[in-house]
């Protein structure tokens, strides 16, 4: 004799919402080189002055599709891609109350680095800084928000990476 299972009938049905993701990454072999210090890290050698070529991965969401049934069309994430190059590939990253600013900004203005000031470094900050610079050109591109960004995973290499990850709240 066989068994039915019946629903629980005493708890509210399920609302299941489709949702896409899609992901763009832009990898180590894109370029994006910088040399960055976390200086308050005085415990580690991160305090010293060192280098990476970083790799960017972004998700973006929708609940809708284009009329092409994409999420995001890839092919105009050109701004995304030249405003990371134009932040980190070749550049000092490096805070802006880092206590050798000054130093750091001699070295620019002798031709000896190019540099780019955040209020902090490291993965954790440049995964915000690259949901940030995402999140405006998202916003830009599809100003009915249909598509927004999720989330942007940093990585320094293989085994190190930090994700910055933002909520859609309905207001």
């Amino acid at each position: 004799m066989e068994t039915i299972m019946l629903a629980d009938t005493s708890s509210p049905p399920k609302v299941m919402r489709q949702i896409y993701r899609s992901t763009k990454t832009y990898g180590h072999n894109e370029g994006l080189s910088c040399a960055f210090r976390q200086w308050r890290a005085h415990h580690s050698h991160c305090h010293l002055l060192h280098g990476y070529a970083l790799s960017f991965k972004f998700v973006f969401v929708c609940r809708n599709l284009d009329d092409k049934n994409w999420a995001v069309d890839f092919g105009d994430l050109g701004e995304l891609r030249s405003e990371l190059k134009l932040n980190f590939d070749h550049k000092t990253v490096v805070a802006a109350d880092d206590p050798l600013l000054t130093h750091f900004q001699i070295m620019e203005d002798s031709g000896a680095l190019l540099l780019t000031i955040f209020p902090n470094v490291g993965c954790e900050a440049f995964a915000f800084e690259g949901w940030t610079m995402a999140d405006r050109i998202i916003a830009k591109k599809y100003p009915d928000g249909r598509v927004w960004v999720e989330s942007c995973e940093v990585a320094e290499h293989g085994a190190n990476s930090a994700i910055y990850t933002a909520e859609q709240v309905n207001v």
